[in-house]
């Protein structure tokens, strides 16, 4: 919610077929299934930008995470939203390219439930974060073995999500890579 307007979130089936909407906090309580976009930013040196999301967040607050996320509003597209959230959260703009979607189901904090089926997207600037402290508590850009390293130690310090997909990225990343060479 913000403020007193409350917050829709798209309902789906697991092929992505919308099948209503939902208040944010009602669909995270119920573990309802629904639409949301992660993106992930690189500089050109490599560096993946990292957020540690605001004290004030409603559920993984002060972890570290991917550049943004969040959930698409009713008749905005997911590339619509992911460009939004960038800009409202880390004050950014990027050429941003889907490279996936998954779904997943995980408890959080505060008895809420993540259970998502997430596009992830991804973009390239040496643009510098101009922090939403609402949103975004700090920032860094931090090479990928590292931060593979960092989650390795200390897992916890990261979102559920962000575990989930940060190696798959890569992954794609690296194909994108190999696609480009051949």
């Amino acid at each position: 919610m913000t403020g007193n307007k409350t917050e829709l979130v798209i309902l789906v089936d697991e092929y992505d077929n919308e099948t209503g909407t939902a208040d944010k906090m009602e669909a995270h309580r119920k573990a309802l299934l629904h639409r949301a976009i992660s993106v992930f930013i690189c500089n050109s040196k490599d560096e993946w930008l990292l957020q540690r999301r605001a004290s004030g967040k409603y559920h993984s607050n002060g972890l570290w995470t991917n550049a943004c996320c969040s959930h698409p509003f009713p008749g905005e597209s997911n590339l619509e939203a992911a460009r939004r959230r960038l800009m409202e959260e880390m004050g950014m703009k990027a050429p941003l390219r889907k490279l996936f979607h998954f779904t997943y189901k995980a408890e959080l904090d505060n008895g809420l439930t993540e259970h998502e089926l997430d596009h992830v997207f991804f973009g390239v600037t040496n643009e510098l974060p101009v922090i939403n402290t609402g949103e975004v508590q700090e920032w860094k850009y931090v090479e990928y073995n590292s931060l593979m390293e960092e989650m390795k130690r200390m897992p916890e310090n990261f979102t559920v999500w962000f575990r989930m997909i940060a190696e798959r990225v890569k992954m794609h990343l690296l194909s994108d890579v190999s696609d480009k060479k051949a």
